[in-house]
């Protein structure tokens, strides 16, 4: 069974984007993965399309209605079992141990938000999971739904060509990834460490190790185990 993507989106011409090229583009041309994105206008009934209007209580921007967002996933997901997402800045940080949650599963419907918002009632009537890839503010979800697509369908099994690359990363156990080299032997002055060299397996290793906790704990404390407060 292929990994199943359905974006809902006011801009499916932004699909699959670079997602379509290198190894998850050649994976997606192979079947290990779908994607359709679908244009939420369409579930608009009015003849002007209308997607989004004032927010109640007044303020600035627009939002999307509830009833046509509603209508677009009902048409995309009903009797489905795969999350539903929605890109927002507000939402949880999307992690590497959610990422292969996702990768694991049958796919993802992934709601683009647009304008000021979306309308509360839908993310709680729909159970929409929210999402963010980071604390900045995008012009739209589709971004986000590409960078939490590409992180998913390059470690779905067969789309890297060395399955361990998706193994010794970042984030994948609990510190930052360590140093890499590779010839020449000297640039610019700088050489690779001895130890990378020296044909000493257990000791590169050791290496490797300690670097990632040194890079975690001047970079990323907070990816480290914190003491226990009495």
């Amino acid at each position: 069974m292929s990994f199943r993507a359905t974006v809902l989106t006011l801009y499916p011409e932004m699909f699959p984007g670079h997602l379509g090229a290198s190894l998850s583009g050649r994976a997606l041309e192979r079947g290990q993965w779908s994607i359709d994105a679908v244009q939420i206008r369409d579930f608009a009934e009015d003849k002007h399309r209308t997607v989004d209007d004032t927010p109640a209580g007044g303020g600035a921007g627009m939002v999307l209605r509830p009833d046509v967002l509603a209508r677009a996933i009902d048409a995309v997901s009903q009797d489905d079992h795969r999350p539903r997402l929605l890109m927002s800045p507000r939402g949880r940080p999307l992690t590497q141990k959610r990422v292969r949650e996702l990768a694991d599963g049958p796919g993802v419907v992934i709601v683009c938000g647009r304008f000021e918002g979306v309308d509360q009632r839908v993310i709680d009537g729909r159970a929409l999971e929210e999402v963010s890839i980071g604390d900045y503010i995008l012009s739209g979800g589709e971004p986000a739904a590409l960078t939490l697509l590409d992180a998913v369908v390059r470690i779905l099994p067969g789309v890297m060509g060395n399955e361990l690359s998706g193994v010794h990363e970042s984030f994948e156990g609990g510190l930052l990834e360590h140093p890499h080299y590779t010839r020449p032997q000297v640039f610019e002055g700088r050489e690779i460490p001895a130890v990378l060299t020296s044909g000493n397996h257990g000791a590169i290793a050791k290496w490797r190790e300690a670097e990632a906790r040194r890079l975690t704990e001047a970079r990323r404390p907070d990816l480290l185990p914190q003491p226990v407060k009495k």
